[in-house]
């Protein structure tokens, strides 16, 4: 009785959470980020640094950090590490040549200590694109299938020019963190 009561609680209070999103240069960090809080896409040029916005989806209210992916900025992505919640990582499905530079950027995010309890949301972005590869291929691509069973994942196909696929993203990280909250009661 107590865990009915748990979860239907849960379900009313609005919760917060801290949210890096990171990704390779250009895969289009920022673009999903202005989606997401402005329901619009905005021009947007390199980030060099980060930007952070909060916004809310249902009772979900996100701190997020779009944080540069140039090769001198991903050095300092451990920077932002401390009590996230879920790392998205953004994915430019319609390029090849860096598939295994975004495989390593995302072993390190897994290995790292302080994103042990983080949840990782992966952002196939681009699908509108001819030749994206499909999420089952980014999940291969980046080796998610290799991962611990205690590390919650998904790969959510999207464009953020149009926002397909944006908020089934967010939908499945309202649904786990709320799980998260339920478990750890």
């Amino acid at each position: 009785m107590g865990v009915l009561i748990s979860k239907l609680l849960t379900s009313f209070y609005e919760r917060e959470a801290k949210i890096i999103m990171v990704g390779l240069d250009a895969a289009g960090k920022t673009t999903i980020l202005y989606r997401m809080k402005l329901g619009e896409v905005i021009t947007t040029t390199p980030t060099i640094g980060f930007n952070v916005e909060k916004f809310k989806y249902k009772n979900l209210q996100m701190t997020c950090w779009d944080i540069g992916g140039q090769d001198i900025l991903r050095r300092l992505w451990y920077h932002y590490y401390d009590n996230c919640d879920a790392v998205i990582y953004v994915f430019d499905s319609n390029d090849p040549d860096r598939v295994e530079l975004a495989r390593e950027e995302v072993r390190k995010i897994l290995t790292e200590d302080r994103l042990k309890d983080a949840i990782l949301l992966v952002y196939a972005n681009k699908q509108d694109l001819p030749h994206a590869l499909s999420t089952a291929e980014v999940a291969s691509a980046l080796g998610l299938k290799d991962i611990s069973k205690s590390r919650q994942w998904f790969v959510q196909g999207c464009c953020a020019l149009n926002s397909e696929g944006l908020y089934e993203g967010l939908e499945w990280l309202d649904r786990t963190l709320k799980q998260k909250a339920v478990d750890r009661r």
